[in-house]
């Protein structure tokens, strides 16, 4: 805080407080608040220590980043009953939109181990595969991790809870899955779906389906 008077030939707005010797009481601000700058810059993949991904989330939040923890439900059968947990779907990971360039906060974060990169050098995930990411998780269809996917029938969504998604359908042991990925990590999420719901995708057109899917 900083206590200016008329002799600091600084122009005071009207209904400023003052102080006891008639001098006006400011408070000097910065142009953009800490959270507003966060916001900028791309989006990194950390990798923190396991279990601690929700640990480094929260305090990421808390710095006023803009964070994502993607995570689905895993159930598990016990004997006498079927439990449900919140797990991540990229173990050991979270995602978090900053400057690279002012990184220090990021690296000090409890749980935060490193930023992914090549070498030394931070290499970001591209904005559309965290919209997809974040499309898929609020969707509120079933989903799981999965094995990297490179190879496949590329389509898109056309209608439902995934609409305007695309990515490559997988058929599992009779259902229909969209696989999305973030290629940075080689990780992969299927997300359970209709197959009235797509339609494939060729030379970046849609086209109507006919080809067979991955059995």
């Amino acid at each position: 805080m900083h206590t200016t008077g008329a002799s600091d030939g600084l122009v005071v707005p009207e209904g400023y407080p003052e102080n006891n010797d008639g001098t006006t009481r400011v408070v000097c601000m910065p142009s953009g608040t800490e959270t507003e700058s966060h916001m900028d810059g791309l989006w990194y993949a950390l990798r923190v220590k396991p279990r601690f991904e929700k640990l480094a989330h929260t305090h990421l939040e808390s710095k006023g980043y803009e964070a994502f923890l993607p995570t689905y439900i895993s159930r598990n059968r016990w004997s006498d009953r079927v439990k449900s947990v919140t797990m991540p779907l990229f173990p050991g990971y979270t995602f978090c939109r900053f400057d690279v360039n002012s990184r220090l906060p990021i690296l000090v974060t409890p749980g935060v181990q490193f930023i992914v990169g090549v070498g030394r050098t931070p290499l970001a995930v591209e904005d559309a595969e965290i919209q997809t990411l974040r499309h898929a998780v609020n969707s509120g269809q079933p989903l799981r991790p999965w094995p990297y996917v490179k190879i496949g029938q590329t389509v898109e969504i056309e209608r439902g809870p995934l609409q305007g998604l695309s990515g490559i359908i997988l058929r599992i042991k009779n259902v229909d899955r969209l696989i999305v990925s973030v290629s940075l990590l080689m990780r992969s999420v299927a997300v359970e779906m209709d197959q009235e719901w797509v339609r494939p995708i060729k030379d970046g057109k849609s086209s109507d389906f006919s080809a067979d899917l991955i059995a």
